[in-house]
């Protein structure tokens, strides 16, 4: 996670441990130090690492245990939406499984998403998809395009947790949609995704559940090769490094 400004002493103080969680420093089944240590390390309050700890066990990151030392949980089996929310900021600590899980969670939940919102609100996904044409070659701009039909799509699904949930992938969407756009192959997948919604909606709404779901799919293929494409370009600088 990149800071851009300090934070204040009980956001660095829950920063600080996430991060020593994530690389390591504090594995899942060990235990961190006593409040006072923290407290000294860190250069904040006693009151300040204690709130801080309250916040972190009610994501899941921890457990405060009275009178026995804070146990760092295994917070993939102990975390919930909150967690997975904090979780998405830490991009640089995730596995790389973690991008392909997410977008198999988008197979399963934005089909019927989107079938819900055609129902409700035709007219105005139909107008923002009629634009698709018009954008720029430009990974900024399909970024910016794919995010706002999602959020029209969640807007207007019928149920205001879609919206709530999607927002909390904000981050870690726009920084893989900048990665996944810049490909010509993936802007030109998304293009005939976006004509193909559109007809779905003047002609056969009941076909855009569908029309998502392929789409999704073929999303986690493209991002196979991206992936598959960025090792072989790091493997061909190690060897050049190497000579």
């Amino acid at each position: 996670m990149h800071l851009s400004q300090p934070l204040r002493p009980g956001p660095y103080a829950e920063h600080h441990i996430i991060e020593h969680i994530l690389n390591g420093h504090y594995p899942p089944g060990s235990v961190l130090p006593a409040e006072r240590k923290l407290a000294e390390q860190l250069g904040v309050t006693r009151p300040t690492i204690r709130e801080a700890l309250q916040r972190l066990s009610n994501e899941g990151w921890i457990t405060i245990r009275h009178g026995k030392p804070t146990e760092v949980n295994f917070f993939w089996e102990t975390g919930g939406l909150r967690l997975l929310a904090t979780l998405v900021k830490y991009g640089s600590y995730l596995p790389e499984s973690f991008i392909k899980y997410l977008l198999e969670l988008r197979v399963i939940l934005n089909p019927p998403i989107a079938r819900q919102a055609v129902q409700m609100a035709p007219d105005l996904i139909a107008a923002h998809l009629g634009r698709c044409r018009q954008l720029e070659a430009d990974p900024e701009v399909f970024t910016e395009f794919d995010w706002t039909l999602q959020q029209l799509l969640a807007r207007h699904s019928g149920n205001p947790v879609h919206l709530m949930i999607l927002n909390d992938f904000q981050t870690i969407f726009k920084t893989m949609a900048m990665v996944y756009f810049s490909r010509k192959d993936a802007r030109e997948a998304s293009l005939g995704f976006y004509e193909n919604l559109q007809q779905a909606i003047t002609s056969q709404p009941e076909t855009a559940e569908q029309v998502v779901r392929n789409a999704m799919e073929k999303s986690i293929d493209i991002w196979k090769r991206v992936k598959a494409l960025e090792k072989e370009d790091d493997n061909v600088s190690m060897e050049r490094m190497g000579r």
